[in-house]
C-alpha cells in the first residue's frame, strides 16, 4: 500500500525549492535599466529560516539568476543556493550525496516543466496550487496556496508539525 503524503513527511530531512513560481508568483517587474525584480512572501522566508534553524537541509535550485534572490536567501541562513542551474537533476544528486540524504527523504517543490525530472526522483514531490498540469500530475501533495503566496510555508510547516518540531522550534523565542 502506498504511503500517504503525511506518512512520507515524517521521514523528510531536506527541502529543495525552485524560485520562480514557487518562492515567487512567477511575475517579474522589469525596471527601465532591465533589472528584473521579484517579490517573495515573508512567511515563506520565516518558515525556511525555521527549517534551517531546526536542522533541516534547505536547498534552492533554480534556472534563473538574480543576485537579490541570492542575498535574500543567504540572509535566511540558506547556504545551498544554486542559481542559473542548467541541470537540476545533476545538482540534486550532488546535494543528496553531499549531505548523505536518501532521495526518499527529500521534499521538492516545483511549478513547471524544468522541475519535472528532478521531482520524479524525490520522496515527496510537491507543488503550489497554480503549478502547470504536468507538475500537478506527478505531485504527491499540491498546496492550497499559490507560488509566492505561502506554498513554501505550507509544506515546511506541515513537515515540521508531523515531526513535532514546529512549535518546539519557537519555545522560548520571542520577537
Amino acid at each position: 500500500m502506498a504511503k500517504t503524503y503525511k506518512e512520507i513527511m515524517n521521514g523528510i530531512k531536506g527541502f529543495i525549492f525552485d524560485v520562480d513560481g514557487v518562492l515567487t508568483d512567477s511575475s517579474v517587474h522589469i525596471t527601465p535599466t532591465g533589472e528584473m525584480l521579484r517579490i517573495m512572501n515573508i512567511r515563506d522566508g520565516y518558515a525556511m529560516k525555521a527549517a534551517v534553524e531546526s536542522g533541516y537541509h534547505v536547498c534552492i535550485i533554480s534556472g534563473g539568476s538574480n543576485e537579490g534572490v541570492r542575498i535574500r536567501l543567504r540572509n535566511l541562513g540558506i547556504t545551498d543556493i544554486h542559481l542559473a542551474t542548467p541541470d537540476k537533476v545533476k545538482t540534486f544528486k550532488e546535494y543528496i550525496e553531499l549531505y548523505h540524504i536518501n532521495a526518499e527523504e527529500v521534499l521538492y517543490m516545483g511549478d513547471d516543466i524544468p522541475d519535472y525530472h528532478v521531482m520524479k526522483l524525490v520522496g515527496l514531490p510537491t507543488c503550489p496550487q497554480d503549478a502547470s498540469p504536468e507538475i500537478k500530475e506527478i505531485s504527491k501533495y499540491i498546496s492550497h496556496k499559490n507560488g509566492g503566496r505561502g506554498a513554501v510555508r505550507d509544506v515546511i510547516e506541515q513537515v515540521m508539525r508531523v515531526q513535532g518540531k514546529w512549535m518546539q522550534h519557537f519555545d522560548g523565542k520571542h520577537d
